[in-house]
C-alpha cells in the first residue's frame, strides 16, 4: 500500500489515506503511533542495491500476471483445446471487445460451442470479470458441458438439479455455489424461479437458447427465464443453431433476451438485415468452418472443410409369419385399450393408459425382446394389483409429461414412470383384468416363440448389412448403434458377442465415471475410442454428451418418434474432427404403420435437404414439427380417431420444401457468414504463437522461485518440464484468504506435476500452469518477495551497451467511465544521456547479467523521468488504440438504440395524439388510455437517456494508474575489453548486412516479415506464410568470412530453447565480400554450444552446425 493521507482521528489515533500498489483501490485505516512506528516504510528513492536476480523474477511474476495482454489468445495458453479459426473469431473478434457482452451466438450444429464458451471464460476470468457463472441448457447436455469445461479448461461446474435444491430446504443453491449448470426446464419452475431471482451472475450462458424464443401469441415460461436471466447477469451469451424461423418480428422478441433497448422494436432488426450485420449476433454456416492450413505427407499446405458429408440411407425390411402375427396381436391390443382410453378423455388414468400404449407401441417397434419383457413386466404388476381391489380401481396415476418435459427426464426417470403406468388399468372388473393378463401372457409366450425361432427381419437385416459393410472382416472398422429401449440394447449385446464382435455399452442407468472406471459411461466411450470395442451400443443417453468421431458409420435400429433426436445422434459421429464422409443407416420396417410413415418421412426430409442442398434442414426439423407431433398423431391412430390415409397425411402436411425453405433460406439468414476472415486469424494465431507463455518459461519460472520460496522441487528425469512439489508449504496456501483470490483452494500436495499440456495428458500428471491455484500462489510468493528489490532498483552490466543507461519500468491502466479496468500494460523506456529515450521490451532485461559487487551510480541513475516523452509515445497510443476498438462496437450499439427506442417512442407520439382526438369526441375510456400511453412514453424517453449515458460512460476511456514499478541502471560490462570477451561483442556492420540479405530472402519466398532485432526478443526477424500460417523466428548471424564462431546472448539462447518448432537459425557468411546465405536451421538449440559462463553468452563454430533444411 501507499500512503497518500494522514489527518488525526482522535487522542492517539492517525486516518491513513492508503492506495493498493496493485489495486490502486483507495481505503481509509485507522493506526495508533506504536502501529505507525512498527511500519516498515520502503524507501522510494531508487538506491539499485537491490539483488538483480530476485528483481528480474519479480518482474516476470508480475508479466506473467497479465500475460494476457501479451498473448491475444492466451486462454489457449492455459487450455486444453486446439480450436478452429471460427471458434477464435467469435471469442477474440467479438465477445471479448464487447464492453458489456450480449451476444446471440448461432452457428450451425457441430462448430464447437462448449470450446468456445470455455474459450470466453477463461478471459474473463484472467480479466477478473468472471467470478460467478451459470450454464443453463437442457438436462441432457448438463453432463457434456460440465465433462468439457472440466477436461478442457479446468473448471469445476456444479451440476444443480431439482433433488439438490430439495435436499437443502432453507439455503439458497444459487447463492451456495460459484460456478453452477442447471436445466432449463428446472430453472423455469415456479417453485424455483424466486431463489434464482435472488442471485447475481457475472456471466450467464444459456445453450439451445431458441428454447426461450417468443411469439406474438404471448411469453412462455421460458421465455419470461430468459427475462430474468438477462436482468441478473453482466454479461449474457445464447448458444443456438435454429435462431428464428425466418420473421422478424419473433426474431426480434428473442433478441430482445440480449438487449431490450438495441432491439425494442423490429425496425432495429430490418436495419440490421439491410446493412447484413446486427450488433451482439453472429451465425456462421458449415461452408466458412475451415481448419487452419496443414502439411500433407507430402510437405504441401492443405485446407480442409471441418464437415464431411452426411449420407443417410433408409433400410426398409418386411416382417413376416409369425413375426407378423405378433406385431398384427400386440397392435389390435394398442389399440382396443387406447380406444378405451379415449372414450374416458377426463379420466387422469385414461392419460396414462394411452401414454403406456403408445411407449409400448415404439418397444415393439423396437424389438420383440424388449416388447416381450414389457408384456411380462405388465402382466405382474396387474397381478400384484389385483391383490388390492381398492389400489387397482381407484390409485391415482402420476402425471403425465408433456412432449417437452418428457425429453427433459433422465432415462433412468422415465424407466421409473413406465413401470409405475404399467400397474394401470382403466377396468374395475376382476374378470376383465385377469382377461388382459392372459393375453399379455400369451402374447409374451408369442414373442418368445418369435425370438427363438430366430424369425426376426430386423435383426436378419442388421446381420446382412454388418456383412455388406465389412465389419466381420474388417475388426478395426467402428460402429455406433442407437435404439430407445435399454431392453433392446441387452438383447442386441447378446447378440453381436455371439457373432464374434467386441461390443460396449451407454445408457441411462451408467453414471458418468471416468475414463478408468469399467462400467461406466465415460470409460465405454474411452475403450470405443482406442479400438477395444468395434460396436459401442447407446441409448439416447449418448444422444447428447459424448464424441465419437473416430467412428464414421451409424445405425439407427429403432427410429425416435422426436425428428430432433435423429439429429442428436447424428451429431454424435458429423462434428468437427470427423476426416471422413459419414454414413448412417435408419432402419424400418415398412409393412408397419409406424414403419411406413417413417420412411416416407425420412424420404421426405432427404428429398428436401437434396433440394435445397443444405443440411440445415435436419437442424431445422424441430421448427417444421413440433417434437410430440408424430406421437399425438399416433396416438389419436391407435385411439380410432383418423384412419390409415389420415395418418400418413396428418404428420406429412406440414412437410414441404417451401416451409423449411423459408426458415434455411430466409431474408435473416443474409446475417449470416459464410466465409472467414482467414488470413487475418491466421496472423493472429502466429501473434499468439509467438508471445504465448510456453511450457518451458513456466518450469523455469516456478523452479527459480522455489529456490527463493526455500522448498524443493524434484525434477522427473524422464519426463521434459515435470517435477515433484511433495508437500504443499503452508506460507503458499496462505495466499488463499486474499481477498481478490478467485480460483480454487490449493491441495495439501502436489506429487506428479507437469507445465506441459501434452505430457500431463499422456502421463496423467497435474498440469500446472498460468490460472492454476499453485502457480498462482507462486507467483503472488515472488512479487510479495521481490516488492524490496522492485522499491529499490538493481544494477546489471551489458556486453550490447557501450554508455551507462537507466530502464525505467511503468505499469499503466486504461479504465472505462464505469470504472472497470479494461486493459493494463507493462511500459520500458531506455534513458540515456544526452540521447533520445527509447522504448524497450521488457525482455531486453534477460540480456543482462547481475552486478554482483557494489558499482559507482552513472549520472544517468539520477536523471528525470520521461514521464512526458512517454505520454507522447507510450500511454497516449496505448489509450488511443483501445479507444478505436472501444468506440467502434459503441457506435455501432448507438446506433442501434437511438433507431429502436425512438421508434418507439415516436409510435407513442402517434398514439396519444389518436387518443387525444378520441377525448375530444367523448370515446369512452380514451382519458385512462392516454394516461396509459404517456406513461410508456416517458419511460421510453427515460430508458433511451439512461442507455445513452451507460454508453457514453462506456466509451469515456482514462488513462489510470500509470505507475513506476523499478528502474534498473546498465553498465558496459567492465571486461568487455578483455581477451575472453571481446568477440562476443556485437559486429553492428556485419549485422546489419546479413539482416539485410535474410529480409530479402524472406520476402522473395512470399512470407510477410517484420525486422524486430531493435526490441531484444531473443530473435531478429519475424517471418510468417499467410496462406499456411507457418511462423518462423528467425536469429540472423553474420560472418565476415567463410566461416567462424556464432554466438547467442542469455535471451537468444532462452528462446532458442524454449521454441524449438518455429526458432531458425539464418548464417549469412562472407558478409566482407559477397554474402551468401547458408541453409537455415530449426531448433540450433539442439547443438552442443559452449557456454561463456561469466556473461551466460554462448558460443559455437559453423563447422559444428548442422547442413540446414530447404527453407
Amino acid at each position: 500500500m501507499r500512503v497518500v493521507t494522514i489527518t488525526p482521528g482522535g487522542s492517539e489515533v492517525y486516518v491513513l489515506g492508503l492506495v493498493g500498489t496493485k489495486s490502486q483501490t483507495f481505503r481509509q485505516v485507522n493506526l495508533t503511533v506504536s502501529q505507525i512506528e512498527d511500519l516498515e516504510i520502503i524507501d522510494s528513492a531508487y538506491t539499485y542495491a537491490g539483488n538483480a536476480n530476485l528483481l528480474r523474477l519479480g518482474l516476470q511474476a508480475y508479466m506473467l500476471g497479465i500475460a494476457y495482454e501479451f498473448d491475444p489468445y492466451f486462454g489457449l495458453s492455459i487450455s486444453r483445446v486446439d480450436p478452429l479459426p471460427h471458434q477464435l473469431e467469435a471469442v477474440y473478434d467479438y465477445f471479448i471487445k464487447l464492453a458489456r457482452i450480449r451476444f446471440l451466438l448461432a452457428d450451425d450444429a457441430g462448430a464447437g460451442k462448449t470450446i468456445m464458451a470455455g474459450l470466453l471464460i477463461k478471459e474473463l476470468k484472467l480479466r477478473g470479470l468472471a467470478d460467478r457463472i451459470l450454464i443453463v441448457c437442457p438436462s441432457n447436455l448438463s453432463f457434456q458441458w460440465q465433462r468439457e469445461l472440466l477436461e478442457k479448461f479446468d473448471e469445476k461446474f456444479t451440476v444443480l438439479k431439482g433433488s439438490n435444491i430439495r435436499n437443502q430446504f432453507g439455503s439458497n443453491q444459487w447463492l451456495e455455489h460459484n460456478k453452477i449448470i442447471t436445466s432449463l426446464d428446472l430453472a423455469k419452475r415456479e417453485d424455483i424461479l424466486p431463489g434464482l431471482k435472488q442471485s447475481h451472475w457475472d456471466l450467464v450462458i444459456v445453450d439451445e437458447a431458441h428454447r426461450m424464443s417468443c411469439s406474438t401469441g404471448g411469453k412462455t415460461a421460458r421465455y419470461q427465464l430468459g427475462e430474468y436471466l438477462r436482468d441478473i447477469t453482466d454479461h449474457l451469451v445464447l448458444l443456438t443453431a435454429t435462431p428464428h424461423k425466418g420473421d422478424p418480428e419473433n426474431f426480434t422478441y428473442f433478441l430482445q433476451l440480449l438487449d431490450k433497448d438495441v432491439f425494442a422494436d423490429v425496425k432495429s432488426i430490418r436495419h440490421a438485415m439491410e446493412n447484413q450485420r446486427a450488433p451482439f449476433y453472429l451465425r456462421r454456416t458449415k461452408e466458412a468452418m475451415v481448419y487452419f492450413p496443414e502439411r500433407d505427407n507430402a510437405g504441401n499446405w492443405l485446407q480442409a472443410k471441418i464437415f464431411t458429408k452426411r449420407i443417410t440411407q433408409t433400410i426398409a425390411f418386411q416382417i413376416e409369419g409369425a413375426e407378423f402375427n405378433l406385431y398384427r396381436n400386440i397392435t389390435n391390443y394398442v389399440k382396443r385399450q387406447s380406444a378405451l382410453a379415449a372414450a374416458d378423455g377426463s379420466n387422469p388414468r385414461a392419460k396414462a393408459i394411452g401414454f403406456l400404449m403408445s411407449m409400448y407401441q415404439r418397444r415393439l417397434a423396437s424389438s420383440t425382446y424388449a416388447m416381450r419383457k414389457s408384456l411380462i413386466n405388465r402382466a405382474n404388476r396387474l397381478e400384484d394389483a389385483l391383490k388390492d381391489a381398492y389400489k387397482l380401481a381407484n390409485e391415482a396415476p402420476p402425471s403425465i409429461p408433456d412432449e417437452e418435459e418428457w425429453e427433459e427426464m433422465e432415462e433412468y426417470e422415465r424407466e421409473k414412470l413406465e413401470q409405475i403406468l404399467e400397474a394401470m388399468s382403466l377396468v374395475q372388473n376382476k374378470e376383465l383384468v385377469k382377461a388382459e393378463i392372459a393375453d399379455l401372457r400369451a402374447f409374451a409366450i408369442e414373442a418368445e416363440a418369435v425370438e427363438q425361432a430366430n424369425q426376426e427381419a430386423k435383426l436378419a437385416k442388421l446381420r446382412f448389412l454388418l456383412q455388406q459393410e465389412g465389419f466381420f472382416e474388417h475388426k478395426d472398422r467402428r460402429l455406433l448403434i442407437f435404439t430407445e429401449f435399454k431392453d433392446t440394447l441387452y438383447y442386441l449385446e447378446e447378440k453381436l458377442k455371439s457373432w464374434g464382435f467386441a461390443v460396449g455399452c451407454i445408457h441411462g442407468s451408467m453414471k458418468p465415471g471416468s475414463r478408468n472406471e469399467p462400467g461406466t459411461r465415460l470409460h465405454s466411450e474411452q475403450m470405443f475410442r482406442e479400438g477395444q470395442i468395434q460396436i459401442l451400443l447407446a441409448t439416447e443417453a449418448a444422444g447428447e454428451g459424448i464424441n465419437l468421431q473416430v467412428c464414421n458409420i451409424m445405425f439407427n435400429y429403432d427410429i425416435p418418434w422426436n425428428p430432433n433426436r435423429l439429429e442428436q445422434r447424428m451429431g454424435r459421429i458429423h462434428r468437427y474432427g470427423q476426416k471422413k464422409d459419414c454414413l448412417i443407416f435408419n432402419f424400418v420396417a415398412e409393412n408397419t404403420i409406424e414403419g411406413m410413415v417413417l420412411k416416407k418421412l425420412l424420404e421426405k426430409l432427404q428429398n428436401i435437404r437434396d433440394a435445397l442442398d443444405d443440411d440445415a434442414v435436419f437442424n431445422v426439423v424441430g421448427e417444421v414439427m413440433p417434437s410430440d407431433q408424430i406421437e399425438r398423431i399416433l396416438r389419436d391412430y391407435y385411439a380410432g380417431k383418423l384412419g390409415d390415409a389420415d395418418l400418413e397425411l396428418r404428420i406429412l402436411q406440414n412437410v414441404d420444401e417451401d416451409r423449411f425453405r423459408a426458415i434455411c433460406q430466409n431474408a435473416l439468414e443474409g446475417l449470416a457468414s459464410k466465409k472467414l476472415n482467414l488470413s487475418m486469424l491466421i496472423e493472429r494465431r502466429a501473434l499468439a504463437q509467438e508471445r504465448r507463455v510456453v511450457p518451458e518459461t513456466i518450469h523455469r519460472f516456478i523452479n527459480e522461485t522455489a529456490k527463493i520460496a526455500s522448498f524443493t522441487i524434484k525434477d522427473h528425469p524422464s519426463l521434459a518440464h515435470s517435477f515433484d512439489l511433495g508437500k504443499t508449504p503452508a506460507h503458499l496456501k496462505s495466499y488463499e484468504s486474499e481477498r481478490d483470490w478467485k480460483l480454487p483452494a490449493l491441495a495439501n500436495q502436489y506429487p506428479r506435476c507437469t507445465t506441459d499440456r501434452t505430457t500431463s495428458e499422456k502421463h496423467n500428471l497435474e498440469w500446472v500452469t498460468p490460472g492454476h491455484p499453485l502457480f498462482e500462489a507462486l507467483r503472488r510468493f515472488t512479487e510479495s518477495k521481490a516488492r524490496k528489490e522492485l522499491g529499490s532498483g538493481a544494477a546489471y552490466y551489458s556486453l550490447q551497451h557501450s554508455e551507462p543507461v537507466r530502464l525505467d519500468f511503468y505499469r499503466a491502466r486504461i479504465v472505462d467511465g464505469l470504472g472497470i479496468v479494461i486493459h493494463e500494460r507493462l511500459f520500458v523506456v531506455e534513458i540515456a544521456e544526452y540521447k533520445e529515450p527509447v522504448l524497450r521490451e521488457p525482455t531486453i532485461i534477460g540480456d543482462f547479467i547481475s552486478a554482483e559487487s557494489e558499482i559507482e551510480l552513472p549520472a544517468v541513475a539520477y536523471a528525470e523521468e520521461a514521464l512526458n516523452w512517454l505520454n507522447d509515445n507510450a500511454f497516449m497510443p496505448f489509450l488511443n488504440e483501445i479507444k478505436a476498438e472501444r468506440e467502434d462496437e459503441i457506435k455501432r450499439v448507438e446506433k442501434h438504440v437511438e433507431l429502436s427506442l425512438t421508434e418507439i417512442i415516436g409510435k407513442a407520439d402517434q398514439e396519444i395524439g389518436k387518443l387525444e382526438d378520441e377525448i375530444k369526441l367523448g370515446v369512452a375510456g380514451a382519458e385512462g388510455r392516454l394516461a396509459i400511453a404517456e406513461n410508456h412514453q416517458a419511460n421510453m424517453i427515460a430508458r433511451r437517456e439512461k442507455r445513452r449515458k451507460e454508453l457514453q460512460q462506456q466509451k469515456s476511456l482514462t488513462l489510470q494508474g500509470v505507475e513506476r514499478i523499478t528502474s534498473i541502471v546498465v553498465l558496459p560490462h567492465p571486461e568487455a575489453q578483455s581477451d575472453s570477451l571481446k568477440n562476443l561483442k556485437p559486429n553492428y556492420e556485419t549485422e546489419a548486412i546479413a539482416m539485410k540479405v535474410v529480409m530479402e530472402y524472406e520476402e522473395s519466398q512470399g512470407r510477410k516479415v517484420f525486422d524486430v532485432h531493435e526490441k531484444n526478443l531473443g530473435y531478429d526477424i519475424t517471418s510468417l506464410d499467410v496462406s499456411s500460417g507457418e511462423l518462423r523466428l528467425i536469429e540472423v548471424k553474420g560472418i565476415g568470412a567463410e566461416s567462424g564462431t556464432i554466438i547467442l546472448t542469455p535471451n537468444e539462447r532462452r528462446v532458442a530453447e524454449d521454441r524449438p518448432d518455429c526458432f531458425w537459425l539464418y548464417v549469412v557468411t562472407h558478409c566482407n565480400s559477397v554474402p551468401q546465405l547458408q541453409p537455415p536451421i530449426l531448433n540450433p538449440a539442439q547443438y552442443q554450444w559452449n557456454e561463456v559462463k561469466k556473461v551466460q553468452h554462448y558460443t559455437i563454430s559453423t563447422e559444428h552446425l548442422g547442413k540446414g533444411v530447404k527453407a
